[in-house]
């Protein structure tokens, strides 16, 4: 939807990702589609993993292990089928990195410049990069590279990216920095006690079973190298500042996972070699990633016919639960639409809780003429009601939001997910509400939530 409302920022994510998303929309809505841009990026990690390898010193064996085992990383499979932000802010990070470990290690300044680029896409993508320019700028500080800092590549690479970033900053400013409070939104939405002391595990197992050794050991390496401890430096002030201000969300540190498993991947290249048996040692870091992504992928991947779903233990709800059901819910209030014009009381807009139901009715509903869809959360409320009629309301999963405003709310029906599955859109109320006590440009300012 952000796609379809071109613009220099949202109040929840920069440009970069609706845009691609409304390139590769000429291709029809379909999964396959959407899912173009994120496949190629997490092919991208997968190479660039085993080209950090590379610089690492490590052999064939070593830079194979980086990218197997960045492939069969339960992070970066996810987000190669998923159409959001955090594919693109994976790669960013990975190419920021690779940029600046070649320009330090090989003494190429001018790859300085490759950083700036992929730094400036990186926040019109997510402004979560900033956390990784930030953790880079102490690691050289910290580092024995910061003599660096007197050379003018580091600087031209910053304004590059600063001159990319610009147009968003424009808008956010312009926009009242909407973004800032999104930020804080999810703070306390995602620093519960359960999420602090999950954190640091969690950072860890987006890496896999197999994979938590391999961060490990490459994280102890890169801290035993003195060329290389500006990685290290830099992944922990991520991790620390990830777990200390928003541990239930893990993966913005994910951009250094390429770098951590391609050092551990060297590591584990050097222990196969000092064995008796090194074909044994080798045949069991090989097969461990693929074992690791099959124990984890019904979970994770849409790979388990949707109607046993439910059976899955621990099943994930951003990548395999919550796709469930958008058809069955756009066709459920479609019929409720048909249902009150044939009771002589057409609904003159759809009011949604949340910005996926919305989305939803649009790009799944648009064919069936359904009314104007509004709602309030996040860029949705920022796009206003336009001239949509608040006469009668058909509302989806936001009575409670409504009710103050309107004389007469009542529930229609109930929406469940099909198959049984459990997922964040699930038990929606889908009700009318009529005779408003005030505009929809009276009461819009009160139904703005950030979330």
């Amino acid at each position: 939807m952000a796609g379809r409302h071109l613009a220099f920022g949202y109040v929840d994510q920069p440009p970069l990702a609706p845009l691609l998303t409304r390139i590769t929309g000429i291709l029809g809505v379909s999964p396959t589609a959407i899912r173009i841009v994120p496949a190629l990026a997490g092919g991208a990690v997968v190479v660039m993993a085993a080209r950090f390898a590379a610089l690492f010193g490590a052999g064939r064996l070593g830079r194979v292990l980086a990218a197997l085992s960045t492939a069969c990383a339960p992070l970066v499979f996810a987000l190669a089928h998923l159409g959001i932000t955090e594919p693109l802010d994976l790669l960013a990070w990975t190419v920021v990195l690779l940029c600046v470990t070649t320009a330090l290690l090989r003494q190429r300044p001018r790859w300085w410049l490759g950083a700036g680029v992929a730094a400036g896409a990186g926040v019109e993508d997510n402004n979560v990069m900033l956390l990784l320019l930030i953790g880079l700028a102490g690691g050289i500080l910290l580092s024995g590279h910061r003599s660096v800092l007197r050379t003018r590549w580091p600087w031209l690479g910053a304004g590059i990216a600063a001159v990319i970033w610009a147009p968003n900053v424009s808008w956010q400013a312009t926009h009242g920095w909407p973004q800032l409070a999104m930020a804080s939104v999810l703070h306390q939405e995602n620093s519960t006690p359960g999420n602090y002391a999950g954190g640091l595990p969690d950072q860890l197992l987006y890496a896999g079973l197999v994979g938590v050794p391999l961060l490990i050991a490459g994280f102890i390496w890169l801290w035993r190298t003195p060329d290389l401890r500006f990685i290290a430096i830099t992944a922990t002030l991520v991790t620390v500042y990830v777990v200390a201000w928003v541990p239930g969300k893990g993966y913005y540190s994910e951009g250094t996972c390429a770098a951590l498993l391609a050092a551990g991947s060297v590591t584990a290249e050097r222990w196969i070699a000092r064995a008796r048996r090194p074909q044994l040692r080798r045949g069991i870091m090989l097969a461990a990633p693929l074992l690791s992504m099959a124990i984890s992928l019904p979970a994770i991947l849409p790979v388990v016919p949707v109607a046993y779903l439910h059976d899955i233990r621990g099943l994930d709800e951003v990548t395999t639960a919550d796709t469930v059901g958008w058809p069955q819910l756009t066709r459920a209030v479609e019929a409720q639409d048909a249902a009150l014009v044939q009771a002589g009381q057409p609904p003159t807009s759809i009011f949604t809780g949340y910005y996926g139901e919305a989305g939803a009715l649009d790009v799944l509903g648009s064919a069936d003429h359904l009314p104007p869809v509004l709602s309030g959360n996040n860029t949705f409320w920022m796009w206003g009601p336009g001239r949509a009629s608040d006469a009668a309301v058909l509302v989806v999963d936001a009575l409670s939001w409504l009710r103050p405003y309107f004389a007469s709310c009542r529930v229609l029906t109930t929406y469940y997910a099909p198959y049984d599955v459990q997922n964040d859109f699930t038990d929606l109320q889908i009700g009318v509400c009529t005779n408003p006590v005030a505009s929809w440009r009276t009461m819009w300012p009160h139904l703005k939530h950030y979330d």
